[in-house]
Protein backbone atom coordinates (compact mmCIF):
# COMPACT_ATOMS: atom_id res chain seq x y z
CA UNK A 1 0.00 0.00 0.00
CA UNK A 2 1.28 3.51 -1.11
CA UNK A 3 2.57 5.58 2.31
CA UNK A 4 -0.35 7.90 0.99
CA UNK A 5 -3.03 5.94 2.50
CA UNK A 6 -0.27 4.36 5.64
CA UNK A 7 0.89 6.19 8.55
CA UNK A 8 4.51 5.90 7.33
CA UNK A 9 6.87 8.93 6.91
CA UNK A 10 6.91 10.00 3.31
CA UNK A 11 9.84 12.83 3.95
CA UNK A 12 12.65 13.02 6.34
CA UNK A 13 11.83 13.64 10.64
CA UNK A 14 12.02 17.22 11.00
CA UNK A 15 12.95 18.47 15.05
CA UNK A 16 13.75 21.87 16.49
CA UNK A 17 17.12 21.85 17.70
CA UNK A 18 19.17 24.92 20.14
CA UNK A 19 22.47 23.30 18.94
CA UNK A 20 24.60 21.26 16.71
CA UNK A 21 24.05 17.74 18.52
CA UNK A 22 26.82 14.90 18.40
CA UNK A 23 24.60 12.87 16.00
CA UNK A 24 24.77 15.40 13.54
CA UNK A 25 26.93 14.32 10.45
CA UNK A 26 26.20 17.49 8.31
CA UNK A 27 25.68 21.03 9.28
CA UNK A 28 23.56 22.51 6.19
CA UNK A 29 24.54 26.51 6.08
CA UNK A 30 23.25 29.23 3.73
CA UNK A 31 25.63 31.45 1.62
CA UNK A 32 24.53 35.13 -0.18
CA UNK A 33 25.98 36.95 -2.63
CA UNK A 34 27.59 40.05 -0.52
CA UNK A 35 28.63 43.06 -1.67
CA UNK A 36 32.36 42.41 -1.17
CA UNK A 37 32.27 38.34 -2.34
CA UNK A 38 30.17 35.38 -0.30
CA UNK A 39 28.36 35.64 3.15
CA UNK A 40 28.02 32.77 5.53
CA UNK A 41 24.72 32.63 6.99
CA UNK A 42 25.17 30.62 10.70
CA UNK A 43 22.77 32.26 13.14
CA UNK A 44 23.98 31.76 16.39
CA UNK A 45 24.79 28.17 15.92
CA UNK A 46 28.67 29.10 14.96
CA UNK A 47 31.39 31.64 16.97
CA UNK A 48 32.96 33.98 14.51
CA UNK A 49 36.17 31.66 14.59
CA UNK A 50 34.04 28.57 13.22
CA UNK A 51 32.25 30.71 11.24
CA UNK A 52 35.10 32.60 9.26
CA UNK A 53 36.85 29.15 9.03
CA UNK A 54 33.73 27.61 7.08
CA UNK A 55 33.40 30.75 4.92
CA UNK A 56 37.41 30.50 4.04
CA UNK A 57 37.02 26.91 3.21
CA UNK A 58 33.93 27.28 0.77
CA UNK A 59 35.88 30.42 -0.90
CA UNK A 60 38.70 28.23 -1.78
CA UNK A 61 36.38 25.69 -3.24
CA UNK A 62 35.24 28.47 -5.59
CA UNK A 63 31.41 28.94 -3.60
CA UNK A 64 29.57 31.97 -4.93
CA UNK A 65 26.48 31.69 -2.54
CA UNK A 66 24.45 32.07 -6.11
CA UNK A 67 20.73 30.91 -5.55
CA UNK A 68 20.31 26.90 -5.34
CA UNK A 69 23.95 26.38 -5.76
CA UNK A 70 25.23 23.43 -3.58
CA UNK A 71 29.17 23.57 -2.00
CA UNK A 72 30.24 20.34 0.26
CA UNK A 73 33.35 20.67 2.02
CA UNK A 74 34.93 18.54 4.93
CA UNK A 75 34.27 20.01 8.25
CA UNK A 76 36.72 22.77 9.92
CA UNK A 77 38.85 21.65 13.18
CA UNK A 78 36.52 22.33 16.16
CA UNK A 79 33.26 21.29 14.68
CA UNK A 80 32.11 18.00 15.45
CA UNK A 81 29.80 17.23 12.27
CA UNK A 82 31.83 15.60 9.45
CA UNK A 83 31.07 18.05 6.48
CA UNK A 84 29.28 21.14 5.95
CA UNK A 85 27.03 22.11 3.10
CA UNK A 86 26.39 25.45 2.09
CA UNK A 87 23.64 26.47 -0.47
CA UNK A 88 22.79 29.74 -2.44
CA UNK A 89 20.69 32.42 -1.18
CA UNK A 90 21.51 35.01 -3.94
CA UNK A 91 21.82 38.74 -2.81
CA UNK A 92 21.15 39.59 0.64
CA UNK A 93 18.03 42.01 -0.50
CA UNK A 94 15.86 39.49 -2.52
CA UNK A 95 16.05 36.26 0.27
CA UNK A 96 12.13 35.69 0.91
CA UNK A 97 10.61 32.65 2.39
CA UNK A 98 10.59 31.67 -0.69
CA UNK A 99 14.38 31.41 -1.76
CA UNK A 100 14.30 29.70 1.39
CA UNK A 101 12.41 26.97 0.44
CA UNK A 102 14.58 26.41 -2.39
CA UNK A 103 17.36 26.40 -1.26
CA UNK A 104 16.54 23.95 1.77
CA UNK A 105 15.06 22.31 -1.08
CA UNK A 106 18.49 22.19 -2.90
CA UNK A 107 20.30 20.94 0.01
CA UNK A 108 18.37 18.27 1.00
CA UNK A 109 18.62 16.88 -2.43
CA UNK A 110 21.83 16.71 -1.85
CA UNK A 111 22.12 14.88 1.29
CA UNK A 112 21.07 11.11 -0.11
CA UNK A 113 22.08 8.73 2.38
CA UNK A 114 22.55 11.25 5.87
CA UNK A 115 21.16 10.11 8.52
CA UNK A 116 21.00 13.30 10.46
CA UNK A 117 21.39 16.60 9.22
CA UNK A 118 21.22 19.95 11.09
CA UNK A 119 20.88 23.69 9.64
CA UNK A 120 21.14 27.29 10.32
CA UNK A 121 18.51 28.31 7.61
CA UNK A 122 15.97 27.79 10.17
CA UNK A 123 17.36 31.10 12.03
CA UNK A 124 16.22 32.87 8.46
CA UNK A 125 12.80 31.50 8.24
CA UNK A 126 11.95 28.39 10.62
CA UNK A 127 8.62 27.74 8.54
CA UNK A 128 10.29 27.49 4.77
CA UNK A 129 13.25 25.78 5.64
CA UNK A 130 11.09 22.62 7.31
CA UNK A 131 9.05 22.78 4.23
CA UNK A 132 11.61 22.78 1.92
CA UNK A 133 13.93 20.16 3.24
CA UNK A 134 10.63 18.17 4.05
CA UNK A 135 10.04 18.60 0.09
CA UNK A 136 13.19 18.57 -1.44
CA UNK A 137 14.54 15.12 0.41
CA UNK A 138 10.75 13.70 -1.01
CA UNK A 139 11.18 10.37 -3.28
CA UNK A 140 8.65 7.91 -5.06
CA UNK A 141 10.11 4.28 -4.48
CA UNK A 142 6.95 2.33 -4.33
CA UNK A 143 7.86 0.42 -7.22
CA UNK A 144 11.27 0.25 -7.21
CA UNK A 145 13.10 -3.04 -6.30
CA UNK A 146 14.06 -4.50 -3.13
CA UNK A 147 17.72 -3.53 -3.54
CA UNK A 148 16.27 0.09 -3.47
CA UNK A 149 15.68 2.36 -0.46
CA UNK A 150 12.46 1.05 0.92
CA UNK A 151 9.74 3.44 -0.15
CA UNK A 152 8.71 6.05 2.40
CA UNK A 153 12.09 6.11 4.08
CA UNK A 154 13.30 9.04 1.72
CA UNK A 155 17.18 10.09 0.90
CA UNK A 156 17.65 11.61 4.32
CA UNK A 157 16.67 10.55 7.83
CA UNK A 158 15.88 13.81 10.08
CA UNK A 159 16.69 17.31 9.89
CA UNK A 160 17.43 19.01 12.84
CA UNK A 161 16.41 22.81 12.48
CA UNK A 162 18.84 25.09 14.34
CA UNK A 163 16.44 27.61 16.46
CA UNK A 164 16.96 29.59 19.51
CA UNK A 165 14.71 28.67 22.05
CA UNK A 166 13.36 25.04 20.45
CA UNK A 167 11.29 24.23 23.68
CA UNK A 168 9.34 27.54 23.21
CA UNK A 169 5.38 27.17 21.89
CA UNK A 170 6.42 29.77 18.73
CA UNK A 171 8.65 27.88 16.92
CA UNK A 172 6.95 24.11 17.72
CA UNK A 173 3.67 25.83 17.05
CA UNK A 174 5.20 26.61 12.97
CA UNK A 175 7.35 23.18 13.08
CA UNK A 176 3.97 22.03 13.45
CA UNK A 177 2.44 23.63 10.93
CA UNK A 178 4.60 23.27 8.28
CA UNK A 179 5.55 19.75 8.78
CA UNK A 180 1.54 19.17 8.26
CA UNK A 181 1.68 20.62 5.25
CA UNK A 182 5.04 19.21 3.68
CA UNK A 183 3.12 15.67 4.79
CA UNK A 184 -0.35 16.80 2.75
CA UNK A 185 2.27 18.32 -0.57
CA UNK A 186 3.88 14.75 -0.33
CA UNK A 187 0.43 12.80 0.00
CA UNK A 188 -0.48 14.58 -3.46
CA UNK A 189 2.72 14.03 -4.97
CA UNK A 190 2.06 9.84 -3.98
CA UNK A 191 -0.71 10.09 -5.05
CA UNK A 192 -0.32 11.58 -8.40
CA UNK A 193 3.33 9.31 -8.72
CA UNK A 194 1.43 6.38 -8.18
CA UNK A 195 0.90 4.59 -11.94
CA UNK A 196 -2.29 4.22 -13.53
CA UNK A 197 -2.00 0.52 -13.77
CA UNK A 198 -2.00 0.71 -9.40
CA UNK A 199 -4.39 3.80 -8.98
CA UNK A 200 -7.24 3.22 -11.15
CA UNK A 201 -10.65 5.06 -9.93
CA UNK A 202 -12.22 2.58 -7.41
CA UNK A 203 -8.51 2.44 -6.33
CA UNK A 204 -8.53 6.38 -5.73
CA UNK A 205 -11.26 6.56 -4.25
CA UNK A 206 -10.27 3.70 -1.48
CA UNK A 207 -7.36 5.19 -0.58
CA UNK A 208 -9.33 8.62 -0.55
CA UNK A 209 -11.68 7.34 2.01
CA UNK A 210 -9.02 5.27 3.79
CA UNK A 211 -6.51 8.81 4.80
CA UNK A 212 -10.09 10.69 5.16
CA UNK A 213 -11.64 8.58 7.74
CA UNK A 214 -7.99 8.25 9.78
CA UNK A 215 -8.61 12.09 9.98
CA UNK A 216 -12.01 11.81 10.97
CA UNK A 217 -13.61 13.37 7.98
CA UNK A 218 -17.32 12.33 6.97
CA UNK A 219 -16.52 10.22 3.49
CA UNK A 220 -18.86 9.40 1.13
CA UNK A 221 -17.97 7.32 -2.25
CA UNK A 222 -20.95 6.90 -5.00
CA UNK A 223 -19.93 3.93 -7.46
CA UNK A 224 -21.25 3.29 -11.09
CA UNK A 225 -24.70 2.25 -9.53
CA UNK A 226 -25.18 5.66 -7.39
CA UNK A 227 -23.71 7.69 -10.28
CA UNK A 228 -26.44 6.41 -12.85
CA UNK A 229 -28.83 6.56 -10.62
CA UNK A 230 -27.90 9.90 -9.35
CA UNK A 231 -27.76 10.84 -13.16
CA UNK A 232 -23.94 12.25 -13.45
CA UNK A 233 -23.42 12.10 -17.15
CA UNK A 234 -20.28 13.68 -17.34
CA UNK A 235 -18.76 11.44 -15.27
CA UNK A 236 -20.43 8.18 -16.48
CA UNK A 237 -19.83 9.48 -20.48
CA UNK A 238 -16.07 9.86 -19.76
CA UNK A 239 -15.46 6.52 -17.53
CA UNK A 240 -17.79 4.61 -19.93
CA UNK A 241 -14.73 3.60 -22.76
CA UNK A 242 -12.78 1.68 -19.37
CA UNK A 243 -13.53 -1.86 -17.74
CA UNK A 244 -12.76 0.21 -14.80
CA UNK A 245 -15.90 2.14 -13.51
CA UNK A 246 -15.77 5.85 -12.09
CA UNK A 247 -16.30 7.39 -8.58
CA UNK A 248 -17.21 10.67 -7.05
CA UNK A 249 -15.67 10.99 -3.45
CA UNK A 250 -16.64 13.11 -1.16
CA UNK A 251 -14.97 14.04 2.12
CA UNK A 252 -16.30 16.12 4.51
CA UNK A 253 -14.63 18.78 7.09
CA UNK A 254 -16.71 20.70 9.46
CA UNK A 255 -15.51 24.08 10.90
CA UNK A 256 -18.44 24.37 13.95
CA UNK A 257 -21.74 25.97 13.86
CA UNK A 258 -21.42 29.51 12.14
CA UNK A 259 -17.67 28.83 9.92
CA UNK A 260 -17.83 29.53 6.54
CA UNK A 261 -18.25 26.73 4.04
CA UNK A 262 -16.11 26.44 1.40
CA UNK A 263 -16.32 23.43 -1.90
CA UNK A 264 -12.82 22.11 -3.31
CA UNK A 265 -13.67 20.11 -6.66
CA UNK A 266 -10.58 18.38 -7.97
CA UNK A 267 -10.05 16.65 -11.51
CA UNK A 268 -9.13 13.08 -11.00
CA UNK A 269 -8.80 11.24 -14.69
CA UNK A 270 -6.29 8.34 -13.29
CA UNK A 271 -5.46 7.96 -17.09
CA UNK A 272 -6.17 9.93 -19.91
CA UNK A 273 -5.72 8.70 -23.62
CA UNK A 274 -7.91 11.62 -24.53
CA UNK A 275 -11.13 8.62 -25.97
CA UNK A 276 -11.61 8.30 -29.20
CA UNK A 277 -9.97 11.54 -30.22
CA UNK A 278 -6.63 9.84 -28.88
CA UNK A 279 -3.78 11.86 -27.79
CA UNK A 280 -0.36 10.91 -29.41
CA UNK A 281 1.68 8.38 -27.95
CA UNK A 282 4.59 10.46 -27.51
CA UNK A 283 4.46 11.66 -23.87
CA UNK A 284 1.42 9.72 -23.20
CA UNK A 285 2.59 7.85 -19.83
CA UNK A 286 2.77 11.63 -18.04
CA UNK A 287 -1.09 11.81 -18.40
CA UNK A 288 -0.60 9.11 -14.95
CA UNK A 289 -0.93 13.04 -13.63
CA UNK A 290 -4.07 13.63 -14.84
CA UNK A 291 -5.60 13.42 -11.23
CA UNK A 292 -3.94 15.67 -10.06
CA UNK A 293 -6.45 18.17 -8.85
CA UNK A 294 -8.17 15.75 -7.23
CA UNK A 295 -4.91 14.37 -5.36
CA UNK A 296 -4.68 18.15 -4.24
CA UNK A 297 -8.39 18.66 -2.48
CA UNK A 298 -8.06 15.29 -1.37
CA UNK A 299 -4.57 15.92 0.72
CA UNK A 300 -6.39 19.45 1.23
CA UNK A 301 -9.29 18.92 3.32
CA UNK A 302 -7.34 15.72 5.25
CA UNK A 303 -4.78 18.80 5.93
CA UNK A 304 -7.72 21.01 7.04
CA UNK A 305 -8.94 18.88 9.36
CA UNK A 306 -5.42 18.11 11.05
CA UNK A 307 -4.95 22.18 11.12
CA UNK A 308 -8.31 22.59 12.95
CA UNK A 309 -9.10 24.93 10.45
CA UNK A 310 -12.09 27.16 11.27
CA UNK A 311 -13.93 26.36 8.07
CA UNK A 312 -16.17 23.56 6.80
CA UNK A 313 -15.10 22.28 3.49
CA UNK A 314 -16.63 19.93 0.93
CA UNK A 315 -14.42 18.22 -0.95
CA UNK A 316 -15.21 16.69 -4.28
CA UNK A 317 -12.91 14.27 -6.29
CA UNK A 318 -14.98 12.98 -9.41
CA UNK A 319 -12.89 10.33 -11.11
CA UNK A 320 -12.64 8.39 -13.96
CA UNK A 321 -10.33 6.30 -16.57
CA UNK A 322 -10.80 7.92 -20.10
CA UNK A 323 -10.10 5.16 -22.17
CA UNK A 324 -10.76 4.19 -25.82
CA UNK A 325 -13.11 1.06 -26.35
CA UNK A 326 -16.52 -0.13 -28.03
CA UNK A 327 -18.39 1.34 -25.34
CA UNK A 328 -16.61 4.65 -24.67
CA UNK A 329 -18.35 7.92 -25.80
CA UNK A 330 -17.87 9.95 -29.38
CA UNK A 331 -17.57 12.79 -31.08
CA UNK A 332 -20.90 14.38 -31.00
CA UNK A 333 -22.32 12.75 -28.62
CA UNK A 334 -25.02 14.49 -26.25
CA UNK A 335 -24.48 13.94 -22.75
CA UNK A 336 -26.91 15.35 -19.86
CA UNK A 337 -24.51 16.84 -17.30
CA UNK A 338 -25.86 16.57 -13.49
CA UNK A 339 -28.46 19.24 -13.22
CA UNK A 340 -30.05 18.74 -16.45
CA UNK A 341 -27.96 20.65 -18.70
CA UNK A 342 -27.23 18.57 -22.26
CA UNK A 343 -24.09 18.89 -23.76
CA UNK A 344 -22.70 17.55 -27.52
CA UNK A 345 -19.23 16.25 -27.08
CA UNK A 346 -17.11 17.39 -30.13
CA UNK A 347 -13.78 16.25 -28.27
CA UNK A 348 -13.65 13.70 -26.15
CA UNK A 349 -10.45 15.00 -25.05
CA UNK A 350 -11.98 17.74 -23.43
CA UNK A 351 -13.29 15.27 -20.66
CA UNK A 352 -12.02 16.77 -17.49
CA UNK A 353 -14.68 19.79 -17.52
CA UNK A 354 -17.29 17.02 -18.30
CA UNK A 355 -17.05 15.27 -14.54
CA UNK A 356 -15.90 18.76 -12.88
CA UNK A 357 -19.35 20.36 -14.43
CA UNK A 358 -20.80 17.48 -12.09
CA UNK A 359 -19.09 17.85 -9.26
CA UNK A 360 -19.40 21.69 -9.39
CA UNK A 361 -23.46 21.20 -9.34
CA UNK A 362 -23.12 18.84 -6.89
CA UNK A 363 -21.14 20.85 -4.50
CA UNK A 364 -23.09 23.95 -5.12
CA UNK A 365 -26.37 21.98 -4.24
CA UNK A 366 -24.72 22.89 -0.35
CA UNK A 367 -24.62 26.35 -0.82
CA UNK A 368 -21.19 27.26 -0.04
CA UNK A 369 -19.87 30.53 0.11
CA UNK A 370 -16.64 29.94 -2.00
CA UNK A 371 -15.59 26.90 -4.44
CA UNK A 372 -12.33 26.21 -5.88
CA UNK A 373 -11.90 23.69 -8.21
CA UNK A 374 -8.34 22.74 -9.74
CA UNK A 375 -7.67 20.51 -12.44
CA UNK A 376 -4.66 19.52 -14.58
CA UNK A 377 -7.24 21.12 -17.42
CA UNK A 378 -5.97 22.24 -20.56
CA UNK A 379 -2.57 22.25 -22.59
CA UNK A 380 -3.08 26.22 -23.31
CA UNK A 381 -2.13 26.55 -19.86
CA UNK A 382 1.23 25.75 -20.69
CA UNK A 383 1.03 27.89 -23.51
CA UNK A 384 0.00 31.06 -22.07
CA UNK A 385 1.96 30.59 -18.68
CA UNK A 386 4.83 27.88 -19.27
CA UNK A 387 5.05 25.24 -17.02
CA UNK A 388 5.55 25.93 -13.31
CA UNK A 389 3.09 29.29 -13.44
CA UNK A 390 -0.82 28.10 -12.92
CA UNK A 391 -3.43 30.22 -14.47
CA UNK A 392 -6.88 31.69 -12.01
CA UNK A 393 -10.28 32.18 -13.44
CA UNK A 394 -13.68 33.27 -11.60
CA UNK A 395 -15.31 35.58 -10.24
CA UNK A 396 -12.85 38.68 -10.29
CA UNK A 397 -12.23 39.41 -6.36
CA UNK A 398 -12.07 35.20 -5.36
CA UNK A 399 -9.95 35.28 -8.51
CA UNK A 400 -7.59 37.68 -7.46
CA UNK A 401 -7.48 36.39 -3.64
CA UNK A 402 -6.24 33.13 -4.81
CA UNK A 403 -3.87 34.04 -6.97
CA UNK A 404 -2.47 36.37 -4.45
CA UNK A 405 -2.55 34.02 -1.99
CA UNK A 406 -0.57 31.80 -4.66
CA UNK A 407 2.42 33.97 -5.29
CA UNK A 408 2.96 34.54 -1.49
CA UNK A 409 3.19 30.54 -0.82
CA UNK A 410 5.33 30.32 -3.88
CA UNK A 411 2.63 28.29 -5.74
CA UNK A 412 3.10 31.10 -8.70
CA UNK A 413 -0.39 31.59 -10.32
CA UNK A 414 -1.80 34.27 -12.17
CA UNK A 415 -5.59 35.90 -12.75
CA UNK A 416 -6.86 35.41 -16.08
CA UNK A 417 -9.86 36.95 -17.80
CA UNK A 418 -13.19 35.25 -18.83
CA UNK A 419 -13.83 36.34 -22.31
CA UNK A 420 -17.20 37.01 -22.79
CA UNK A 421 -16.98 36.50 -26.45
CA UNK A 422 -15.92 33.35 -25.85
CA UNK A 423 -19.30 32.06 -24.61
CA UNK A 424 -21.22 31.90 -28.10
CA UNK A 425 -18.83 30.22 -29.37
CA UNK A 426 -20.14 27.39 -27.28
CA UNK A 427 -22.64 26.96 -28.51
CA UNK A 428 -24.30 24.00 -29.95
CA UNK A 429 -26.66 22.81 -32.71
CA UNK A 430 -28.11 20.24 -30.73
CA UNK A 431 -27.55 20.55 -27.14
CA UNK A 432 -27.53 23.29 -24.51
CA UNK A 433 -23.32 23.70 -25.11
CA UNK A 434 -20.74 21.91 -27.02
CA UNK A 435 -17.45 20.74 -24.81
CA UNK A 436 -15.33 22.66 -26.74
CA UNK A 437 -15.20 25.48 -29.13
CA UNK A 438 -14.36 25.65 -32.62
CA UNK A 439 -11.72 27.13 -32.69
CA UNK A 440 -7.77 27.22 -30.56
CA UNK A 441 -7.91 30.45 -29.58
CA UNK A 442 -7.84 31.18 -25.56
CA UNK A 443 -8.27 27.07 -24.86
CA UNK A 444 -7.48 27.59 -21.38
CA UNK A 445 -9.94 30.78 -20.73
CA UNK A 446 -12.78 28.39 -23.00
CA UNK A 447 -12.59 25.48 -20.53
CA UNK A 448 -13.33 28.12 -17.39
CA UNK A 449 -16.10 30.11 -19.46
CA UNK A 450 -17.81 26.03 -20.10
CA UNK A 451 -17.00 25.24 -16.03
CA UNK A 452 -18.55 28.72 -15.51
CA UNK A 453 -22.07 27.78 -16.42
CA UNK A 454 -22.30 24.92 -13.84
CA UNK A 455 -21.25 27.19 -11.12
CA UNK A 456 -24.18 28.66 -8.52
CA UNK A 457 -25.41 32.81 -8.87
CA UNK A 458 -23.72 34.27 -5.39
CA UNK A 459 -20.83 31.41 -5.13
CA UNK A 460 -17.60 33.28 -5.24
CA UNK A 461 -15.17 31.03 -7.49
CA UNK A 462 -11.79 30.12 -8.73
CA UNK A 463 -10.51 27.96 -10.98
CA UNK A 464 -7.37 26.76 -10.75
CA UNK A 465 -5.85 25.46 -14.02
CA UNK A 466 -2.85 23.64 -12.97
CA UNK A 467 -1.48 21.38 -16.03
CA UNK A 468 1.81 22.17 -16.28
CA UNK A 469 2.57 23.07 -12.18
CA UNK A 470 1.15 19.97 -11.25
CA UNK A 471 3.36 17.24 -12.88
CA UNK A 472 7.38 17.82 -13.47
CA UNK A 473 8.78 16.66 -16.46
CA UNK A 474 12.19 17.92 -16.44
CA UNK A 475 15.15 17.46 -13.96
CA UNK A 476 13.98 18.30 -10.34
CA UNK A 477 14.60 22.25 -8.92
CA UNK A 478 14.68 23.66 -5.39
CA UNK A 479 12.11 21.67 -3.38
CA UNK A 480 10.25 20.21 -6.57
CA UNK A 481 11.37 16.71 -7.50
CA UNK A 482 10.44 15.02 -11.22
CA UNK A 483 6.90 13.92 -11.44
CA UNK A 484 3.99 15.07 -9.07
CA UNK A 485 4.60 18.46 -7.24
CA UNK A 486 1.48 18.83 -5.14
CA UNK A 487 0.61 21.86 -6.35
CA UNK A 488 -1.75 23.49 -5.40
CA UNK A 489 -2.10 22.22 -1.75
CA UNK A 490 -0.18 24.99 -0.21
CA UNK A 491 -2.49 27.58 -2.18
CA UNK A 492 -5.74 26.21 -1.32
CA UNK A 493 -4.82 25.31 2.64
CA UNK A 494 -3.59 29.44 2.68
CA UNK A 495 -6.66 30.42 0.99
CA UNK A 496 -9.02 28.63 4.10
CA UNK A 497 -7.07 29.94 6.95
CA UNK A 498 -7.44 33.11 4.81
CA UNK A 499 -11.16 32.60 4.68
CA UNK A 500 -11.44 31.24 8.31
CA UNK A 501 -9.66 34.27 9.41
CA UNK A 502 -11.17 37.23 7.30
CA UNK A 503 -14.06 35.99 5.98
Amino acid sequence: MSPATSDAPIGPELALAGSITTRVEVLVVGLTTGPDGPEVSVGEALDDAAAEAVLAGLLAVGATGKAEEVTRIPAPAGLSVASVVAVGLGAPDAVDAEQVRASAGAAARSLSGTTVAATTLSSIDLAAAAEGFYLGAYTFTEFKSKSAPKAGSGPLGRVELLVDSPRAAAPKKILARSTAIAEAVATAREFVNTPPSHLYPGEFAARAKAIGTAAGLKVEVLDEKALTKGGYGGILGVGKGSSRGPRLVRLTHSGGRGAKKVALVGKGITFDTGGISIKPAAGMENMTSDMGGAAAVIATVVLAAKLGVKVTVDAYAPMAENMPSSTAQRPGDVLTQYGGTTVEVVNTDAEGRLILADAIVKACEQEPDYLIDTATLTGAQMVALGTRTSGVMGTDDFRDRVARIAQEVGENAWPMPLPKELRADLNSKVADLMNVTSHRWGGMLAAAVYLKEFVADGVQWAHIDIAGPSYNTGGPFGYTPKGGTGVPVRTMISVLEDIAANG
